[in-house]
């Protein structure tokens, strides 16, 4: 079955396409929640505490207990360490960044006319999902496959004669055939292909990406207050992606025989994507008692316009077969980056909440404080590719089976919030837990995300700073590639990641 799913994915429509892969999809799915210093410091969990900016991205229902006008600002740091052993080998890298957390206007009032609506509130905000900046580098040895037989399925699939290897694969099989990495055989009485990397007797391989860019998301959010006791919302959202990747990929003969006909091979990658959509997010919170909330909230997938562009290139010594020879995209491009445009129809999810606040009474600043809890349910596996051209029979096909690759590959999971606050005139004390299941089907590998945070807050004369720290730890998988022919060899990633965020805010 993995050996079917790998291979749909392998399947290119049109020989000059770039292959998409679930991993993709995940990008814009599988992250922890992210907002004020104050959401933070409390788990994440805003699916029915409301009352603060962030609940704009999770429940924005929560917009509905404002009666006020509100401005806040939240940048944030982040402390990124990353361990991967890949076949044996521990590598470690670091990676610090900039992030922004939730910045914008919340506009509360109540209306001119008494009726069963309390108070309404209007709210625009910006806030970055997810962080993209990252460094992955890890290294092992390898006598079992070589990067280059995903060149070597490739013209075996297809049947390529000589002239389609030169110049129908820009991007990766022709920079392989050029470079004599990859080069022509006898099989069977028949001309094929062969590889020049010995995997019997081995290759060390090394892996290294540099990420950057963000999931952000600006939400256009309205919510009404009925009675005190229910609050609808719901928030237009419009997702802006930017991701850029440079990737390095190295096999070097372990044998350092000079007479074998390999010394090493280099591929580099330049990959840029860029993306805007459009999603709904609607929610509700209802007050059953005084001291109780219990909230609903529904995220409609997203429906995101994706351009990718890309640039490759091998360099390879061969040793006496050919000698040093390089290559590169822009060569048989016309200079050109390779272009590949699409939508993504991101996950739903939804989420289920409960906050019970102490020594609740009309007037917030008598309150005590607050525990409260989120189950949110994402479904990863209904993420879903199509053509943007919808005559072009081959790409829709294409994106099908993608699709269909995608719903093996992944599953449906729940991730878990849990947070509280207890106050002491005018200063907040906040602590908070979280915990991000695996988007997997495949329980080989292993993924999951625990966040432990803490905080401090201050507010006084409609001013307030709130200070939090979030601790993340968390392990993925990385493939360097993948085969259709034989079991894929992955590292295991562990990731811990601090948080230091602030958040500024000022009623008027």
């Amino acid at each position: 079955m993995k050996r079917l799913l790998f291979f749909l994915i392998s399947i290119i429509a049109y020989q000059t396409i770039l292959a998409q892969e679930p991993d993709d999809a995940l990008r814009s799915a599988f992250f922890t929640q992210n907002g004020t210093a104050r959401n933070m410091a409390t788990g994440g969990a805003m699916g029915s505490l409301g009352g603060d900016i962030s609940a704009a991205n999770v429940n924005p229902a929560g917009i509905g207990l404002y009666k006020t006008r509100e401005f806040v600002f939240t940048p944030s740091f982040n402390f990124n360490k990353n361990k991967a052993n890949y076949r044996g080998t521990d590598t470690a890298t670091k990676n610090n960044s900039f992030m922004t957390g939730p910045i914008g206007f919340v506009f509360g009032g109540v209306p001119r006319y008494a009726g069963s609506w309390a108070s309404y509130a209007f709210a625009i905000s910006y806030n970055q999902l997810a962080n993209y900046n990252n460094h992955i580098q890890y290294s092992g040895y390898n006598n079992y496959s070589s990067f280059t037989e995903k060149y070597l399925e490739e013209l075996t699939r297809d049947r390529a004669d000589t002239n389609a290897a030169l110049s129908n694969y820009i991007f990766g099989s022709s920079l392989a055939f050029r470079t004599f990495l990859i080069d022509t055989a006898l099989v069977n009485g028949q001309i094929g292909y062969k590889s020049l990397v010995p995997i019997s007797s081995g290759v060390n391989q090394t892996y290294n990406s540099d990420t950057k860019g963000g999931y952000n998301e600006v939400a256009l959010s309205i919510a009404g207050n009925k009675k005190d006791k229910l609050y609808m919302g719901a928030s237009l959202t419009i997702p802006i992606i930017s991701y850029h990747r440079i990737f390095s990929y190295t096999e070097k003969d372990a044998t350092n025989n000079p007479n074998n006909n390999f010394s090493y091979f280099t591929y580099n990658e330049t990959f840029n994507s860029s993306g805007v959509g459009i999603g709904l997010k609607l929610g509700a919170i209802f007050k059953p008692t005084e001291s109780w909330r219990v909230g609903l909230a529904v995220h409609t997938p997203q429906l995101i316009n994706f351009k990718d562009e890309i640039r490759s290139s091998i360099i390879a010594n061969t040793e006496g077969y050919a000698g040093t020879k390089s290559e590169n995209s822009d060569n048989l491009n016309n200079g050109n980056p390779g272009v590949r445009n699409y939508n993504l129809l991101t996950p739903w999810r939804a989420i289920i909440s409960a906050s019970y606040v102490l020594g609740e009474v009309e007037d917030i600043k008598s309150q005590k404080g607050f525990v409260t809890a989120d189950i949110e349910y994402v479904d990863y596996k209904a993420a879903k590719y199509s053509a943007q051209d919808q005559s072009n029979l081959g790409l829709v096909s294409y994106y099908d089976m993608v699709n269909t690759t995608i719903k093996s590959y992944y599953k449906g999971n729940i991730n878990m919030r849990l947070g509280g606050e207890l106050k002491f005139d005018p200063f907040m004390v906040r602590l908070g837990a979280a915990f991000y299941g695996s988007p997997y089907a495949d329980n080989s590998l292993k993924a999951n995300r625990t966040i432990l945070s803490g905080g401090l807050g201050y507010r006084n004369h409609g001013i307030f700073i709130d200070m939090a720290y979030a601790y993340t730890i968390a392990q993925d998988v990385n493939f360097p590639y993948r085969l259709n022919d034989v079991k894929n060899t992955f590292a295991a990633i562990k990731n811990n990641m601090g948080n230091l965020i602030l958040t500024f805010g000022v009623k008027f």
